[in-house]
């Protein structure tokens, strides 16, 4: 064989070879850390998968892994697809039947003590993902990645997450603060939920440029009084919608209100929605969820 002949020759068994690694999973069995600090052996890459969080269901169909998906929890409705699969109830009123049913190689649940008990009775296996912070979302999407062998798959969304984050952080840092209140339930308008310290909606605010009028508040959701809010008079008003786009308050409720309507964001017409699962939950959409809180605090920079 000529030389010319055995470098190509080379080369393609250089590429043939890099194709073949680069189809095979990136798994590496070990002991993993959850959330809640527990060590956890994945020995193996899961192929059913049961997921107790909307959001944990969000990450996985996130990276492809929706075929692994073999039960979600009653509140799971993102994407389309996750409405098809089976049910197992939720957090707070599991079906532990129905899980044990599904023969899950692994459970990815959230921090709930006596569900989690219940699961580790039984002897199976689980993880905890309960992130504090974008930063836990992110290491969460990772650690997803590592024990199903897609982690190129989670490191690019990773990385795609943090460029739009930065995008909208560096386009908002010299804008200056607008204050804001985030109406999480305003059933009572008198008396208003909102979302304090502590939740992913108070971070949103704040990277969005800015200030929630309930940073100091004693607890992540906490109500406020209505003289509270009219002191602190906010620039916008915010309220989050639920299934089906349905606000929690009307604008014309407010706009009625003989406290509500003497407020600057009333009277300027500046109350806005947003869709309440963008902002709070802990997945790979919480980033469109700081893009659309940029828009409203700060429209004139995405003209």
């Amino acid at each position: 064989m000529k030389l010319k002949h055995v470098a190509i020759f080379v080369v393609l068994l250089g590429l043939l070879i890099s194709m073949v690694a680069g189809c095979q999973p990136q798994f590496q069995p070990g002991t993993y850390t959850d959330d809640a600090g527990r060590p956890v052996d994945i020995g193996e890459i899961p192929e059913r998968i049961v997921s107790f969080g909307p959001s944990i269901t969000e990450i996985l169909f996130a990276l492809d892994l929706g075929e692994n998906v073999v039960g979600v929890s009653d509140f799971c409705d993102y994407p389309e697809a996750a409405k098809l699969k089976p049910k197992v109830g939720n957090a707070f009123s599991p079906s532990i039947e129905a899980v044990v049913g599904l023969e899950p190689d692994l459970v990815l649940t959230v921090e709930h003590e006596q569900l989690n008990k219940e699961l580790d009775a039984l002897g199976l296996k689980f993880l905890v993902l309960d992130p504090e912070d974008f930063d836990g979302i992110l290491k969460n999407i990772e650690l997803i990645g590592r024990i199903t062998g897609v982690e190129k798959r989670a490191n690019q969304l990773v990385k795609d997450m943090r460029d739009r984050i930065s995008q909208v952080v560096d386009l908002v840092k010299d804008a200056p603060k607008v204050s804001v209140f985030f109406i999480v339930d305003a059933t009572d308008p008198n008396n208003p939920w909102t979302a304090g310290p502590g939740s992913f909606i108070d971070d949103i605010i704040t990277m969005a440029g800015g200030e929630n009028i309930a940073a100091e508040a004693p607890a992540a959701w906490a109500q406020l009084s209505i003289e509270q809010i009219v002191s602190s008079d906010p620039d916008i008003i915010v309220i989050q919608t639920m299934v089906g786009g349905v606000p929690t308050v009307s604008k014309e409720v407010l706009e009625e209100h003989p406290a509500w309507q003497e407020m600057t964001a009333v009277k300027q017409d500046r109350i806005y929605f947003i869709d309440g699962d963008l902002v709070s939950r802990p997945g790979p959409r919480i980033v469109q969820g700081l893009e659309e809180m940029a828009r409203k605090i700060h429209p004139e920079l995405f003209e």
